[in-house]
């Protein structure tokens, strides 16, 4: 997409000659109002398509605009020219979808589900503004001109840019690749956003549309350490509020199952009756997917709304948002309460852009939540040393210990699986369980091993067995299935290691020497096991061809958190 700009005398002089023509149409082009305007500004008219009818305006002919040249935004913005946008026309009568659908966030042209011509008529009034989808940077060492960044994603790597013919633009324009699954943004793209004409935003100030009361309707008792950590995670966001917080991070390190989502109810019910917005966002849709029905339960009266890839309504407004990180990368200072549940997953902790995109949702003043049950080094140092708020819950929620992993040597598997047969003591293992009507989960460590896992199960066992990764367009259903029970062993890579809760199975993990088993990965999946209060116990297997450290990490780590949890339960004892 390319734009005309125009001055201030301009504007003035074209609204002059042509508003005795055809004022409506005019004001389609051109900003209903140039007060603010400044002399370093320009207002940018947009080279429509030849078949779009204000293409064919009058406007278009005059010589003011004729003798210039259209240009993307991208090279106006490197030329460092200002873009002015006008206030809201709070008398036009907008279109609510479409301002709805930006609000909070900058989208493509291709992403709204409107016309450039309904779009632009939007900006001329005050809703919408344009800024580049791509930029140059001015940092030191970044090379004559800059380097360039995608503003959606914040990626810089030169090798994730490309090039191609443009037909919009009638040019060689540069794209952004490491977010291209979420439509192209490039060098000639503008991203467009709201303008909404609100004061500076202001924590615990008034608001136009203060929200309802948030009613909460679960009615589960904290246990005395939950309540302990929901009570401080309160305490901070009340701080928040006040303006007397010193500082804008907070750790909740609770270990799997501890009940790490019902420790966050009442703050986030404190938040929402302050008139906050609140993002909750994780790396995995299936998390997603676990957390929105409790939340839904949790606060009726709130509108809750889930975005993931896949979803129904990719741009739904709520006033409690669960969000994949990949998602939250269309927002754009958004919210105020931003938690991160499972900070330590992957992709979030090896893509870049996921971190850039949860900043780049957060209001100038905002409180971020961490969540996890395994914080990586850098988090647990900076808990411990006080530079970041922090709680830390060592025992489940029902009181009882982990399940500590205990290790199993199975020889060469692959090779047993290769003839469609499963090493023996995994074997007995399974119908161990199986006989005591057991369901399993048994962790595998790539797809590309699925088949023939599912190849020996099949031969060698008479149950339900199903399958899923990452990619699999059933996973949603099968996860279901093996929640009902329909299921008896569920066959999965590390895409469920968390957020997937099953009443009493027992876990096995495949191949545990695998590097993709990490202590992370290892200590997550261990806590599938004995979740609930009735079947507190369960079974953790580590099958491997040798043990690796991070195996003994993660048994570690286990017997850890066992002990601290010890601790806690005297002192809770003493509190009595």
């Amino acid at each position: 997409m390319r734009f005309y700009t125009l001055n201030l005398s301009e504007i003035e002089y074209l609204k002059n000659k042509h508003t005795h023509r055809d004022l409506t149409s005019t004001n389609h082009l051109l900003p209903y109002t140039t007060i603010n305007f400044q002399d370093n500004e320009v207002w940018l008219l947009p080279e429509f398509p030849s078949h779009s009818e204000l293409a064919l305006h009058p406007l278009y002919s005059e010589p003011t605009i004729q003798k210039k040249n259209s240009k993307t935004i991208f090279k106006l913005a490197s030329e460092g020219i200002n873009f002015y946008f006008p206030p809201p026309n709070h008398n036009f009568q907008n279109n609510s979808e479409l301002v709805s659908i930006i609000k909070k966030r900058q989208l493509l042209f291709d992403e709204i589900p409107f016309s450039m011509e309904e779009i632009h008529v939007h900006a001329c009034h005050g809703f919408v503004s344009y800024s580049p989808g791509v930029m140059k940077g001015k940092e030191k060492g970044s090379g004559e001109g800059g380097q360039l960044q995608c503003k959606r994603c914040g990626n810089r790597d030169p090798f994730l840019f490309g090039t191609h013919d443009c037909y919009r633009c009638k040019e060689k324009c540069t794209y952004c690749r490491s977010c291209l699954m979420m439509g192209k943004v490039s060098t000639c793209t503008p991203l467009c956003e709201q303008r909404d004409g609100s004061p500076v935003h202001e924590v615990g100030g008034e608001r136009e549309n203060r929200p309802h009361v948030h009613e909460m309707a679960w009615s589960g008792t904290l246990s005395f350490f939950q309540q302990k950590a929901s009570d401080k995670l309160c305490q901070t966001i009340e701080a928040f509020l006040q303006g007397t917080n010193e500082k804008d991070t907070f750790l909740s390190w609770a270990v799997c199952g501890a009940g790490k989502t019902e420790m966050l109810f009442y703050g986030i019910q404190l938040a929402l009756n302050a008139g906050l917005n609140v993002l909750i966002a994780t790396p995995r849709t299936d998390v997603v997917l676990e957390l929105e029905p409790r939340f839904k339960e949790a606060f009726p009266k709130t509108n809750v709304q889930a975005l993931y890839g896949g979803a129904e309504n990719r741009f739904a407004q709520g006033e409690l948002i669960i969000s994949t990180t990949h998602q939250v990368l269309r927002f754009h200072k958004a919210f105020d309460i931003v938690i991160i549940d499972e900070v330590d997953a992957f992709p979030y902790t090896a893509d870049r852009k996921l971190r850039y995109g949860v900043d780049k949702a957060k209001h100038n003043r905002s409180l971020t939540v961490f969540v996890s049950a395994t914080p990586d080094e850098k988090m647990k140092r900076a808990a411990e040393k006080g530079e970041i708020l922090s709680v830390k819950v060592a025992r489940r929620y029902h009181k009882h210990p982990l399940p500590e992993p205990r290790f199993q040597w199975v020889g060469q598997w692959k090779k047993q699986l290769e003839r469609k047969s499963l090493p023996v003591p995994l074997r007995k293992w399974l119908e161990g369980h199986l006989a005591s009507r057991k369901q399993i989960f048994l962790f595998i460590p790539s797809v590309a091993i699925i088949e023939k896992v599912m190849n020996a199960l099949e031969k060698e066992l008479r149950t339900e067995i199903e399958s899923v990764h990452s990619s699999d367009p059933d996973r949603r259903e099968k996860v279901m299935q093996f929640r009902k029970g329909v299921t008896r062993v569920l066959v999965t890579t590390t895409i469920l290691e968390r957020g997937v809760t099953v009443k009493d199975v027992q876990v096995g993990v495949v191949g545990a020497e695998d590097r993709i088993f990490t202590e992370s990965a290892l200590v997550q999946i261990s806590g599938r096991a004995g979740r609930s209060p009735d079947c507190p116990r369960g079974d953790v297997v580590f099958f491997h061809y040798g043990k690796t450290e991070e195996m003994v990490k993660a048994v570690r780590h286990i017997k850890e958190m066992n002990k601290l949890g010890e601790a806690e339960l005297r002192e809770e004892r003493k509190g009595e």
